[in-house]
């Protein structure tokens, strides 16, 4: 059947170029057949006759109820005869400046390129540089729609992807226009669209679901793949500091339940997606029980350990505390350490109630801790954050507007922190107006007692790692030193896939009966499992290298990335690769919390976890299909080395989200 293609491109006025210098050429050639414009090889005689599905290389896929690996390892030579060459092609040059039909102008023949142009749209071929962004190319997709709201969405399954990049719609078509029909000269601009950060345009036609665009693939893969590497690190965001306050981490860690211990991961996890952003963030209370420092070395948390040094600051509070502290009439009712109570009424119902506070809340009592508690929140608002980002730190005289405090609680600390916050505010002038409250729902375990604690939910977790690792192996890893610190990451990360994978605000149903393994597509060890086999893959071939078997990795500016036609490779790219960059701005939006009504504040931790789940779901099912490593072949060395650079932006992508969990990689479970 034969295939027309297009490639346009800017006249210069030079050999081969439109006489009238500015109008653009139209470069036509017609293939008879697959493969001729390319020089490509026929089939071994060997393979003629036989079902299945050729490619360019000679050789042959599966053909229908045959296993996949039929064609793959064949035997034999591969090249038959030498290619045929490329025939001349008839150019013809097409002068757009001025009215009436346009005029023909012989030009000098060429020769095709090596590879087939498709192109369905009259677009200049792609030469944009710097990252694609999904949030840019939306964006533009819109506007090329017209005023009103936005229309366009990013298809994510498969079954859709074969067809379709992109879809506005049929119902969101006809609130825009009417009758439905978009205007030619609106697809016009959709075809046509370009600018900083936006995917080239293969084409956009309507379908009975709307309108459906397709990306250049191609031109996709190799403006994502051939950039810098994916996750760059972010610059400094513009805007308040953020406090985050874990009162969970007062509590002595043998005692901490599982609510206190998802509030703990929550603000851990919040921490680290923040400053990815470039947001200044300090953490409180500081760490100072030495058992609270190893529990949380072995969660992967990290928290300072060194407290604030509260200074003159504590004892002006406490001096203010005395004068505002009703005694009590029998100073010996009153508990140890405890000064008195506090009125609260008129701030609950002022400040409070603007705020969200519950109004209910009329008095507190008033003790040493809860000063010294005040006492650091109020260091720790006052100082930079503790990256000491320059771009970070406060203005001076900025107050209280350049500091927004979070409180990370669980549902039984969140009444006592609000009398705090109300404290805070009527003994400190330059306490933060911002506080807000982010409450983790409840945690419970099935077939567990209610009074199961945080340190005994990981050494049951360990203990079941362990067991899954013998049962593997056929012995018993645990004395194995190599093996033990592998068993600890394996128990962190199922731990926090566990307690980070839903909302923080819903509640947590945990199934401690459930057994550790590497199958289970929802866990962190599956996660993990996946990152040890990219990490193997790239061993493999750095062992192929040094025993002659593959060249050298090329520069990146040589790959083909048009030989990347898999499902599952665009699958990884569009879905993991691509959107990777906009990922933190959907985990958190706790720096626009500044300004936000009531006390409240939401926060989309499960983000990170379950995209790393998706990511290790869709690579392992390519990597379960696909050979990566093939025959040491030269014809087969271009798509492996595409491949590669593929998994090594997947791997990437890994790493990062991992870091942002506080997880390393592991090479081997």
């Amino acid at each position: 059947m034969p295939v027309t293609g297009r490639l346009w491109a800017g006249g210069d006025g030079g050999a081969g170029s439109c006489p009238a210098g500015d109008a653009r050429l139209e470069l036509v050639f017609v293939r008879t057949a697959r493969g001729e414009a390319q020089g490509a090889e026929p089939p071994h005689p060997r393979h003629q006759g036989l079902p299945g599905r050729w490619n360019g290389s000679g050789t042959r896929g599966p053909g229908p109820g045959e296993p996949r690996d039929v064609g793959r390892r064949t035997g034999g030579p591969r090249r038959c005869r030498p290619p045929r060459a490329a025939a001349p092609v008839p150019l013809r040059c097409t002068c757009h400046s001025g009215p009436g039909p346009a005029p023909s102008v012989a030009l000098p023949e060429a020769r095709p390129p090596s590879s087939c142009f498709r192109f369905r749209s009259r677009l200049p071929v792609p030469m944009a540089t710097g990252r694609l962004g999904l949030e840019e190319t939306l964006g533009a997709l819109n506007a090329a729609l017209g005023p009103g709201g936005p229309v366009w969405f990013k298809e994510t399954r498969a079954r859709h992807l074969r067809v379709r990049d992109f879809l506005a719609p049929r119902r969101a078509l006809q609130a825009r226009f009417g009758d439905g029909q978009v205007p030619e000269r609106v697809l016009r601009a959709v075809v046509d669209l370009q600018g900083p950060g936006v995917a080239p345009v293969l084409r956009c036609e309507p379908t009975p679901a709307g309108l459906a665009l397709r990306l250049q693939r191609a031109a996709v893969f190799e403006r994502v793949l051939g950039a810098a590497p994916a996750a760059a690190a972010a610059p400094a965001a513009r805007g308040p500091r953020v406090l985050l306050h874990c009162p969970a981490l007062r509590a002595a860690p043998r005692a901490l339940r599982l609510s206190q211990l998802r509030a703990v991961l929550v603000a851990d996890h919040l921490a680290r997606a923040l400053r990815a952003r470039g947001v200044g963030v300090r953490l409180v209370p500081a760490v100072r029980d030495p058992h609270w420092a190893a529990f949380l070395q072995q969660l992967r948390v990290d928290w300072p350990a060194a407290p604030e040094r509260a200074g003159a600051s504590a004892e002006a509070l406490r001096r203010r505390a005395l004068a505002e502290v009703t005694p009590a009439g029998d100073p010996g009712a009153l508990p140890a350490g405890a000064l008195g109570t506090v009125s609260l009424k008129e701030l609950a119902g002022g400040r409070g109630r603007a705020a969200g506070s519950d109004p209910h809340l009329d008095r507190c009592l008033v003790t040493e801790d809860l000063l010294s508690v005040l006492a650091e929140l109020q260091a720790a608002a006052q100082l930079g954050p503790e990256d000491g980002s320059p771009g970070l730190a406060p203005a001076p005289g900025a107050g209280a507007d350049s500091c927004v405090v979070v409180h990370v609680v669980s549902p039984e600390e969140e009444s006592q922190q609000q009398k705090l916050d109300l404290l805070w505010w009527k003994l400190d002038e330059q306490a933060p107006l911002a506080q807000k409250h982010l409450v983790c729902g409840p945690v419970s375990a099935a077939g567990a007692p209610s009074t199961l604690t945080a340190p005994e939910y990981y050494e049951l977790r360990l203990a079941q790692v362990r067991t899954a690792s013998a049962l593997k192996h056929s012995r018993d890893l645990a004395q194995d030193p190599a093996w033990t610190e592998t068993f600890r990451v394996l128990s962190a990360a199922t731990i926090k896939f566990e307690m980070l994978s839903k909302a923080p605000q819903s509640q947590l149903l945990l199934d401690l009966a459930d057994s550790i393994s590497t199958k289970g597509t929802k866990s962190g060890t599956f996660v993990m499992y996946n990152c040890a086999r990219l990490a193997t893959l790239f061993e493999g071939y750095q062992r192929g290298v040094q025993q002659g078997l593959y060249p050298t990795f090329p520069p990146v500016s040589s790959l083909d990335f048009s030989l990347l036609r898999e499902e599952g490779e665009w699958l990884l790219l569009f879905n993991s690769v691509l959107p990777f960059q906009d990922l933190l701005s959907q985990t958190t939006a706790l720096d626009r919390a500044h300004h936000a009504p009531g006390l409240r504040v939401t926060a989309r931790t499960e983000t990170v976890c379950k995209f790393l789940v998706q990511l290790s779901m869709d690579f392992s099912s390519y990597y379960n299909r696909v050979h990566i490593l093939g025959e040491p072949r030269p014809h087969l060395f271009g798509q492996m080395f595409a491949r590669l650079q593929l998994l090594r932006a997947v791997q990437e992508v890994l790493h990062t989200g991992l870091a942002m969990l506080g997880l390393p990689p592991l090479s081997y479970i």
